[in-house]
């Protein structure tokens, strides 16, 4: 296996995962009515998740990725340039394999002004970076103690992505 800065690099990555961000329905929200693309009483709206910390727990103090290792990192939600509430995600790499790929299962806790979110999933990092991320709502307290769905994140730089929000509540 060939070793890479995995701290730095899967900070970055992470920051893909760290999305997992919902916040009140804004107005320009595609609202699900049954007859279109959404299921009925589907939420389809984006944030910018933007990493603030993050710190890499080395379980065994090696060089490269090793089961147990773990990626802490919290930032702040946005809608636009406007602050809509913070996030704070754990992930635990949980495979390895050759050529610098490995699995990492993530659990995040979403802080808005209605209640947090739960979201939770594995997904994969390569050398070339994590890709396209989705995970699911898992659950909620407040306005969003009924959720489910799913968050799809893209990276859009070492500390921001995209979040497409699919809520159902």
């Amino acid at each position: 296996m060939r070793h890479f800065n995995v701290k730095g690099f899967v900070l970055s990555a992470v920051t893909g995962c760290t999305a997992l961000i919902f916040c009140a329905q804004p107005a320009s929200a595609a609202v699900g009515s049954g007859g279109g693309h959404y299921p009925p009483g589907e939420e389809v709206f984006q944030l910018t998740a933007q990493q603030t910390q993050g710190a890499f727990v080395d379980v065994d103090g090696s060089s490269g990725p090793s089961l147990g290792d773990e990626f802490v990192v919290s930032g702040n939600l946005l809608r636009g340039t406007t602050a809509v509430g913070t996030y704070s995600e754990i992930c635990t790499l949980t495979r390895t394999a050759p050529a610098d790929e490995f699995d990492l299962q993530c659990t995040a806790d979403l802080s808005l002004a209605q209640g947090q979110l739960t979201v939770q999933g594995r997904f994969t990092v390569t050398s070339a970076g994590p890709g396209d991320i989705d995970l699911a709502i898992t659950g909620g307290t407040g306005r969003y103690r009924t959720a489910h769905g799913t968050v799809h994140g893209v990276t859009t730089s070492s500390t921001e992505t995209r979040l497409t929000v699919h809520l159902i509540r």
